[in-house]
């Protein structure tokens, strides 16, 4: 049975190292229902989930996070946003055939990670990586040297639970300003390398910290749920609308009688015709009756 879709916090009583483990079959799924991406994508997808949990849990801030990865290979975008309430929604966007088997260079070519970070209050940051590592989590590894200069290690798993697509990973962090012995993060390290994708994906977080480190002292805290939401609406589609100019708006209603603005990342369609974009115009947020799933 999969767990609930969650992300855990953790402590080790004597060394300066918090731990995060994440959970998600659910909202793995919903991101790539409806979508005839390719195995490689949905993993890489499913990676990307997992990883902008565990970088958002890092930050202590209230806003979003998006996770990107563009190039020039046949996997032009692919992309996860989130924000500290765990609310996430991916999307990818492909430009040619992935083979089977792509390593994550050969799906996007020439490229890199950007990682923007847009608080509710205050400055918005964007950090951009070279994807020098093999894996996602590798890159990410550069990111966290980089930017913060804290050993970090993450862990990520995908596959299936329960004949369903399941997605998993953990992190570990030395604490800011505090002194670590570097073999001892490297010991924990160790540990944690064998986290195997059904553990992940099935047993409850304390079973999984006890299977790794039952000779250490972990402190787990309570959980925090992971979900698929996703921030399209019909007045945000009209906004956008308003910003086009009429000559095209025009053309567009000429040309099918209506205007359909479809949401990649769940799939809505947001239909607006010519009474609509008169209501819109004058102010009004015309008719919600429009909006189809």
């Amino acid at each position: 049975m999969s767990n609930p879709d969650q992300l855990h916090r953790y402590l080790f009583t004597h060394h300066a190292v918090r731990g995060e483990l994440v959970s998600l079959s659910e909202t793995y799924q919903q991101i790539i229902a409806g979508h005839d991406y390719p195995a490689e994508v949905r993993h890489l997808l499913g990676e990307m989930l997992v990883a902008t949990s565990l970088l958002t849990a890092t930050l202590k801030f209230d806003g979003d996070i998006t996770v990107q990865l563009q190039g020039d290979g046949p996997l032009k975008l692919a992309v996860i946003n989130g924000n500290n309430r765990q609310e996430m929604r991916g999307v990818a966007r492909l430009q040619g055939e992935i083979a089977a088997d792509s390593s994550l260079k050969q799906m996007i070519g020439n490229g890199y990670m950007v990682i923007t970070i847009t608080p509710s209050e205050g400055e918005r940051y964007q950090g951009i990586v070279g994807l020098e590592g093999e894996t996602l989590a590798e890159c990410l590894e550069n990111y966290f040297m980089q930017s913060e200069q804290l050993p970090t290690r993450i862990f990520i798993r995908t596959g299936e639970s329960a004949g369903q697509p399941a997605a998993g990973g953990m992190l570990l962090q030395v604490l800011p300003a505090q002194e670590t012995d570097a073999e001892e993060f490297n010991n924990l390290v160790q540990l944690t390398t064998t986290i195997k994708a059904e553990e992940l994906f099935t047993l409850p977080a304390n079973e999984v910290l006890y299977r790794l480190y039952h000779q250490e002292e972990v402190t787990l805290y309570e959980p925090q749920d992971v979900c698929f939401r996703c921030t399209c609406s019909r007045e945000r589609c009209g906004d956008a609308l308003l910003t086009l100019p009429d000559e095209e708006v025009l053309e567009m209603l000429e040309e099918d009688g209506q205007i359909d603005m479809h949401c990649d990342y769940c799939g809505s369609h947001y239909i607006f015709d010519a009474m609509d974009m008169v209501s819109l115009r004058s102010g009004s947020a015309g008719s919600t009756e429009n909006n189809v799933h």
